[in-house]
């Protein structure tokens, strides 16, 4: 696996994070809901590619 999808995939769980804590400091349901969503994506990203590398 090369560290630009690494790094990509922690950028994703970032911005997700940053959206739950942006829908919970304005009330957004919404935008916390997306939030946790992805970062729920850019985890199960990491853990493939964790595989990915455990096989490589």
């Amino acid at each position: 696996m090369s560290g630009t999808d690494k790094m990509k995939h922690e950028a994703e769980e970032a911005i997700g994070k940053g959206k739950e804590a942006m829908g919970d400091a304005t009330d957004d349901r919404d935008l916390k809901a997306e939030g946790k969503g992805d970062q729920a994506k850019a985890n199960l990203k990491q853990a493939g590619d964790d595989v990915k590398d455990a096989f490589s």
